[in-house]
Parts: structure tokens; sequence; C-alpha cells
């Protein structure tokens, strides 16, 4: 909800809360705590208020919420994870098991562009067709072409036999093909073709 207020308004409020809630503190008069009520809704977009707003919220408790005096220590635990193997190991154990230690052997010089091999299934192949072409080869208005789809260029590298294909041709260039998957496309009358 936008304010009303104008520029000037929102001024004299700002000052009036600044003298109220922040040069005097210790005065919680019934005066000062009607005003903070009347306008809270007016504060929300003053942006000095919410520098003052967490420290405005604790008073009236001594110690904000912190303890007693000298009770509120910095870190007493240590920061972030440390003693995850000392005394916070417990904690360590139950709700994060495996986190400290190794596994297995090493693989030196691994390169991951070996191990590349993104997978597609045979119920997702006419969905890379693109659409405008999908149409007219699916509703048999174009028998006199077949649509050609090289996967390598669409991200994938395997074809997986999951699914069904409608009866329509379609050659499919990919680097890998399951039996299953070379069986079905070919039963619909297509072509599969090994690319490097």
């Amino acid at each position: 909800m936008e304010s009303t207020f104008s520029p000037k308004l929102k001024k004299t409020l700002l000052v009036t809360i600044r003298e109220t809630a922040i040069e005097r503190p210790r005065k919680r008069s019934q005066s000062n705590n009607l005003l903070r009520c009347y306008c809270y809704w007016a504060l929300e977009e003053l942006e000095e208020y919410k520098l003052i707003k967490l420290s405005v919220n604790s008073r009236g408790h001594v110690s904000a919420g912190k303890g007693r005096v000298g009770k509120h220590r910095k870190h007493p635990g240590g920061r972030g994870l440390a003693g995850g193997q000392h005394h916070h190991r417990t904690n360590m154990d139950k709700y994060h098991p495996g986190y400290f230690g190794k596994v297995g052997m090493r693989y030196f010089h691994k390169q991951q562009n070996h191990f590349w091999k993104p997978v597609v299934n045979l119920d997702k192949l006419w969905s890379l067709v693109p659409a405008e072409k999908r149409d007219e080869y699916l509703s048999g208005s174009k028998k006199d072409t077949v649509p050609v789809l090289d996967l390598l260029p669409l991200g994938y590298s395997k074809v997986l036999g999951k699914g069904r294909i409608p009866e329509v041709p379609l050659v499919v260039r990919a680097r890998w093909f399951s039996k299953e998957a070379e069986r079905k496309i070919t039963e619909a009358g297509g072509v599969v073709e090994l690319v490097a």
C-alpha cells in the first residue's frame, strides 16, 4: 500500500521519531508509545526506520535477549564447522555422516570428456524436431522427404530404447544406439546413422 505522506510530512515524522525513540531511549512515556503505534505503518518505507527497528523492539528488556551482564560472548563453539572432529563430533557423526575422510582410489589425469555420454530415449526424439516441421511429418502431409535428426548439436550422444515412436520414417544420427533403440527405429521405417 502506497503512503499518501508528502516528503515534508515524512521528514517531520522522522525527526519526531528520532527524538522520541533514539535520543531519549530511557523515557518510555505513554505518548512515546502512542506515537510509535500511530506511525508504524508509515515508517515501513522510511529507510532510517529499518536501522532502528531491532534496537527499538528490544527496549525495556534489560539485556535485549542476550542474557545477563557479560554473558553474550562471541563464538563460544567456534566459527562455522570448527570442531567437527572434536567438540562437535557427535553432531557431525549423527547429521553429516561421511563428511570427513576419503573412500576409494584416486584417478590421476581424469579427462571428463572421455566419459561424456548424455542419453535420450526414443519417446523424446520427436520432441527434438522443430514444432512446425514435426506437425507436417506426423500429419502425413509431407511424404516426399524424411526428417534428419542430428543429436550431437542438440547435446545428446546415445539413444536408448524406452518408449514408442510413431510409424513415420526418421533418420537419427548419434554416436551410440542401444539394440532396442536401433530395432524400433528401423521397424518404424527409419534409419540409424553412426557419427563420430
